[in-house]
């Protein structure tokens, strides 16, 4: 019999832990190669942690919630091999990683979006993880500097900030009990938030699932961040409509997928964003990072009915027909939640369709660290005035409304309304005879 080290794999160059939400394998269970063996969760996609062979799982060496470093063993399986080389060969394939300074710096890079709270001025070292849970308790950087901790390297873990809120809230108690009579100390601050109570009896009270309790801290954060300002710009369309109903039968049947106008949409982005490429940017403090790739990120639903923003890699790099794969394919592992961490890191501009829900326009929140974020409109139809060289007359055209949220700190009104407007330009542009 040869023992297998399960270790928690590396799941993209910008994902250095993940959260154990759930054991779907338990002692003792047989296990089969490429079956599921645990749940994980990341700041920002939930996947699952197959197993490299087949066994039995003898151990597990994390429980649930429990924060776990890529590489770290998290379970040990048992398998029928004689040789542990040659159990050791496929273990191989994973390899453990230093994470640390990765770590340190992807922290510091995204504090500035991540908390209203700054921490980025620690010399310490804080997990995602144990940073949420300062902010959900209104921790501050002090404090939580002087936490001891039990981790590595003295590292502050889950069960060190829980074990400190515990024993702040008895503290609390006390201290509410004694009101100072000076009015310039500051009041004792809640460390937890009360449930709320029903008045009538009759309303249903649920607490945000995880994923939700996320987006809201990102979308707050978001506009504590940024100066948002918006440019909305209405569209002809007609083209588009006209040469996707023409061929989108045909172009399933040789593509095996389905053409929809976010494809068509996402081509026009990546265009105009390489003429405008002061919009593929972020902000670090003081400094600017000028993109290099361009990576489109695409709001997606998940099943649960939360929203989530899987990225296209290299989006300008893209004909029609690879567009149309990767919007596809990103948008069905988002639906039926097979996304993996690394799917939705990386991005440099991201686009949403509010016209899915019927939405004329909307005015979108920027998915830090990017300084832009484009919603599309649902297309309708409608009367224009159409210019001819015999004169003008009203027609039925199809339109829509592009509404483009940007950081005012970093894009101003000319690059924010000139990048939207060129958007539009090669969307009103589009070939009605070309192939696909």
């Amino acid at each position: 019999m040869a023992r297998f080290e399960l270790r928690l794999p590396k799941m993209g160059e910008s994902v250095a832990e993940a959260t154990i939400t759930n054991w779907l394998k338990q002692v003792g269970d047989k296990i089969e190669a490429d079956e599921a063996v645990l749940e994980i969760a990341t700041d920002k996609v939930d996947s699952e942690v197959p197993s490299e062979v087949s066994g039995i799982l003898i151990e597990q060496l994390f429980g649930k919630d429990d924060l776990v470093q890529v590489g770290q063993v998290i379970a040990i399986i048992e398998t029928e091999g004689d040789s542990v080389s040659e159990v050791k060969s496929v273990q191989e394939t994973v390899v453990p990683v230093e994470v640390t300074e990765i770590e340190k710096t992807i922290e510091v890079a995204r504090e500035i979006v991540s908390s209203p709270q700054d921490f980025s001025g620690s010399d310490k070292f804080f997990s995602p993880l144990v940073k949420n849970i300062a902010k959900e308790e209104g921790i501050s950087l002090s404090e939580l500097e002087n936490i001891s901790g039990s981790g590595k390297e003295g590292r502050v873990t889950k069960d060190d900030i829980l074990k400190y809120i515990d024993s702040r809230k008895s503290e609390v108690k006390e201290e509410k009990v004694v009101f100072s009579q000076k009015p310039t100390e500051p009041a004792v601050q809640k460390s937890t938030q009360a449930v709320p109570v029903s008045v009538n009896g009759e309303d249903e009270i649920v607490e945000m699932d995880r994923m939700r309790k996320l987006i809201s801290g990102y979308m707050v954060a978001s506009v504590q961040t940024s100066a948002h300002v918006q440019s909305f710009i209405e569209v002809d369309v007609t083209n588009i409509v006209k040469w996707r109903d023409k061929v989108k039968v045909a172009f399933e049947k040789r593509e095996g997928e389905k053409l929809t106008y976010t494809p068509i949409f996402m081509e026009a982005v990546a265009k105009a964003i390489k003429d405008f490429p002061g919009i593929n940017i972020s902000v670090d403090g003081d400094y600017i990072i000028k993109r290099k790739n361009i990576n489109l990120g695409m709001a997606a639903a998940l099943p649960n009915g939360n929203l989530i923003v899987p990225v296209i890699k290299n989006a300008d790099q893209l004909n029609l027909v690879g567009m149309a794969k990767a919007v596809n394919d990103l948008g069905n592992r988002a639906k039926t939640g097979k996304l993996k961490p690394d799917d939705t890191q990386g991005g440099t501009y991201t686009v949403t369709n509010v016209g899915t829900f019927g939405s004329v326009f909307g005015t979108p929140i920027i998915n830090q660290p990017q300084v832009g974020i484009l919603a599309l409109g649902a297309i309708r139809k409608v009367p224009a005035v159409i210019e001819t060289p015999d004169g003008d007359f009203i027609g039925i055209r199809q339109k829509m409304f592009l509404s483009h949220s940007y950081d005012h700190r970093v894009v101003d009104g000319a690059l924010g309304g000139s990048f939207v407007k060129r958007v539009a330009e090669y969307l009103e542009a589009f070939d009605i005879d070309r192939d696909f």
